[in-house]
């Protein structure tokens, strides 16, 4: 195991080693995707945030499919782009890794809709993922370390009992499409809550647990999409929101022919 922030040669999967910096010099400005969920307008939208704050390396936490209408080219961005990616449990359904019989009603349709449109190489591509890396200077989970598929960790107590089972100081995750920070306090044990946008926190010190919030469907009543920059040098976590086109994305859904209730969601960000 290694404590590095980007890995040469080649881009990563869960399972293969990855990442690398598209710059040269010792600081890297990692940003963390998760939850794209096939929602093309917002993933767009984060990559030029992304690019625009100078980010050189890009860390996804998984679920690029599901919900939305353009799994596709979502997972080609993805893979243009991201030095790291994990499989979230969409991810995994759709591929049939995982059985998609517990999904909610929406969530089912649009697993089996996906399946149905994806190509080959996009679905192999998901199959070669896993919901974990340890590899590098921060633990990453889609879930939790855990459970790294299906937990979800939204309260201080799921924190606690997260860091102290995961091999990094700082612990990473996606799934709950909350933007989230906890950490150790000397006197209170685990605490944090949600983090709403350009809110910065120092995680050079301690034991921390992150979650960036979901690009494609937020669920913090913020349906801006959302995304997380971590400096390496400093070790400063910035949370970052960015407006997309939500009415396209909407519409996008609807001419699908996928439940009207993932299209509706969008602009209330729940």
């Amino acid at each position: 195991m290694t404590d590095s922030w980007a890995k040469s040669p080649a881009r990563a999967t869960g399972r293969r080693d990855a990442g690398r910096a598209r710059t040269g010099g010792d600081r890297i400005l990692v940003a963390v995707i998760s939850d794209i969920h096939s929602n093309l307008q917002a993933l767009e939208a984060v990559l030029e945030d992304v690019s625009s704050a100078g980010c050189t390396s890009v860390w996804c936490l998984g679920d690029i499919v599901g919900y939305g209408a353009d799994p596709e080219s979502c997972v080609a961005l993805v893979r243009a782009h991201a030095d790291v990616c994990l499989a979230g449990n969409h991810d995994l359904g759709v591929v049939g890794s995982i059985s998609v019989s517990g999904f909610s009603d929406p969530a089912r349709l649009a697993a089996e809709w996906t399946a149905t449109v994806l190509s080959e190489p996009a679905t192999q591509f998901l199959r070669d993922l896993s919901p974990l890396n340890v590899e590098h200077a921060a633990a990453l989970y889609h879930g939790s370390p855990r459970d790294p598929v299906w937990e979800y960790i939204l309260a201080p107590e799921q924190a606690r009992m997260a860091v102290e089972q995961s091999p990094r100081r700082v612990t990473i995750v996606g799934h709950s499409h909350v933007a989230l920070a906890f950490g150790e306090a000397t006197d209170a044990g685990v605490v944090g809550g949600p983090r709403g946008d350009g809110e910065r926190l120092l995680v050079a010190t301690g034991r921390w647990l992150l979650n960036p919030g979901s690009v494609g469907q937020p669920r913090d009543g913020d349906p801006r999409a959302a995304w997380l920059e971590l400096d390496s040098e400093s070790w400063a976590a910035t949370f970052h929101r960015v407006a997309y086109d939500i009415p396209r994305a909407a519409a996008a859904i609807r001419d699908a022919g996928l439940p009207e209730t993932l299209a509706e969601r969008l602009r209330h960000g729940q």
